[in-house]
This record gives structure tokens, C-alpha cells and sequence, in this order.
């Protein structure tokens, strides 16, 4: 299981800096981040969350020798809340989502992410739960399968992907199979860019319901986090970006009232704070070493004082 984390040192720049007693990595993957964090961080307990099986016991056998100060829980990251209230746990210092895919997952023919290895269309981040996409297409309808292909995979020509595929007799059933769909309805990119890998990244979103988890997660970080507690966020593409850098800015407004009207209120009370108005993007090193941390962009927000504090 080798998955090298991306933007390493700033996360652990991020949280050193607050010493949180208490933090989540919400999506554990080969446990990367959380291993440089809880070496770095004196006394820091960790609770590890992930869908995917294989990164539970992976976390486990890398993570053993910090003993009690690890938890770990396999969940999906938008059911944090649940997580923590099963755990007995109120509030924390600090939450970390990295919302790219393993090198792992991507890696491995059998999981059916990626198009460079031929093995059967499956793309769930956890392999025991949903349906997999080759039985999606069974199912999708046209107009729902080509509005996933263009807003997740910002695809142009997504209406004829959609219909190339749904019309395949019979319907792909490896990654092979798909990619070869796609690319026999799309031209080759001048930069080079695969046909299929806009597609597969929007089957991928839509099979693992991607954006419904970030959203969900996002809606609740706040409320978990104690006074002065920090949330980081790594994105890869523009639509997971878009919802960090939306849902962090919308915590800050102290009124959302209409621009019409003389006087505030609403009552809004602000509850978190950014800690950089930019997004933390990779080094030049770090993209030589790792290509895949190029989209990569973290976005940090400090939770403020509740009114009652």
C-alpha cells in the first residue's frame, strides 16, 4: 500500500503551530499525514477515519506503535459526526480531509480507478458498499449519466460520451472497455491529455458520491471543533475547491442579509476564521518528486469563540 501524502510539511506546519490535543484525519488513506502529525505533535491523540477497508488495516499496522493515542473507525468522512458522538467525543482541536484518491486505489487494477491498468469497472472507495460503476450504468439514465460527465468531469462532449456508453451492447464492464468507448467519441487533447481521464474522474465522483461527502462534512466541521480549533482541507480538482473555499467563506459572514436592506438583521454569527485567504498549493520539489500533487490546494479555517465563551 504506497501512497505518498501531498503538501506533507505545510499540514504538519498547519497543526504544530496550534498544538491540538485532539485531531481527526478524516481520510486516513496510508496514513501518511496522520503518522507526520502524531510524530511531530507531543501528546497529539489521533482518531483515523476512512471508507476504504484495505486503508483501516493498513492505518493499523503503521500507526500500531503509537498505541492509545490512535483510534481509528472505518466511516465514511461525511458521517464524522457519528463517529465522534459513538466515540463520546464532543468537540476536537483540529480536522484533516484530503479529498484525492490513494495512489493505492489508482494503482491497483482490481479496484477499477484508473484506465492504465485493464480490470473490472468498479471505482468504489469502499469495495463492500454501493453499487460499482459497470453495474451503475445498468441503471443511470441518459440525461442524469451526461450532467454527472459534464459538471464532474467537466467534460464538453458529454452528452456523446453518455450516449456511446449507455448505447455500448454490450455495456463496458472493464476499465479497458470504457476507455476505449470514450476515446473512439473524443479527440486526443492537444496537451496530451487521455480522452477518458474526464470521464473517469466524473464516474469516479458520481460512484462514490464525492461532492455530496465533501459538502456534508464541510456543513458540519464547525460545530465539532473547540475554540481555536483548526480544519484543513486538500483539493484537487476546481469543483472540490470551489465547495471548501464557499462553505469557509459563508462561516465568516457576520450577515447574509440582502444588500437592500439598511439594517443587519439576521443575526449571523460568524464561525470560523480563515488562516490563509489563499490556497497553500505544492512546491516545485514536491510536484518534481509526486506529479499528482500538482491540483493539489489546501485551504485552513480556525474555529472562533462561541457567543457563550
Amino acid at each position: 500500500f504506497h501512497h505518498e501524502s501531498v503538501l506533507l510539511d505545510e499540514v504538519v506546519d498547519v497543526f504544530a503551530a496550534h498544538k491540538p490535543a485532539l485531531l481527526v484525519d478524516c481520510t486516513l488513506g496510508g496514513a501518511g499525514h496522520s503518522r507526520a502529525l502524531l510524530e511531530a505533535i507531543d501528546g497529539l491523540h489521533l482518531i483515523g477515519i476512512d471508507r476504504d477497508p484495505m486503508a483501516i488495516r493498513v492505518a493499523a499496522e503503521r500507526l500500531g506503535h503509537f498505541g492509545n493515542r490512535v483510534r481509528l473507525v472505518q466511516a465514511p468522512f461525511s458521517e464524522i459526526g457519528a463517529v465522534l458522538e459513538n466515540l463520546g467525543v464532543a468537540q476536537v482541536d483540529g480536522l484533516l480531509a484530503d479529498f484525492g484518491v490513494s495512489s493505492h486505489q489508482i494503482d491497483t487494477a482490481e479496484r477499477g480507478f484508473s484506465f492504465r491498468f485493464d480490470g473490472p469497472l468498479d471505482m468504489r472507495m469502499n469495495p463492500e458498499a454501493g453499487l460499482p460503476a459497470s453495474e451503475l450504468f445498468e441503471s443511470i439514465s441518459f440525461d442524469e449519466l451526461a450532467t454527472a460527465i459534464k459538471e464532474y468531469g467537466e467534460e464538453r462532449h458529454a452528452r456523446r460520451v453518455a450516449r456511446a456508453i449507455l448505447e455500448a451492447d454490450p455495456l463496458p464492464r472493464t476499465t479497458g472497455e470504457l476507455a476505449e468507448i470514450v476515446r473512439r467519441v473524443v479527440r486526443s487533447a492537444k496537451d496530451g491529455l487521455d480522452p477518458a481521464t474526464r470521464t473517469f474522474q466524473a464516474i469516479r465522483v458520481l460512484v462514490n458520491r464525492e461532492l455530496h461527502e465533501i459538502e456534508a462534512w464541510l456543513r458540519q466541521s464547525p460545530a465539532l471543533l473547540n475554540a481555536g480549533g483548526v480544519v484543513a482541507a486538500i483539493s484537487f480538482h476546481s469543483l472540490e475547491d470551489r465547495a471548501v473555499k464557499h462553505r469557509f467563506r459563508e462561516a465568516t459572514l457576520s450577515c447574509i442579509c440582502p444588500p437592500e436592506i439598511p439594517i443587519c438583521n439576521c443575526n449571523t454569527i460568524p464561525t470560523l476564521e480563515l488562516v490563509n485567504k489563499r490556497p497553500i498549493t505544492p512546491s516545485t520539489d514536491e510536484i518534481r518528486r509526486n506529479p499528482r500533487a500538482r491540483s493539489s490546494k489546501l485551504r485552513v479555517a480556525r474555529r472562533l469563540p462561541r457567543v457563550s465563551e
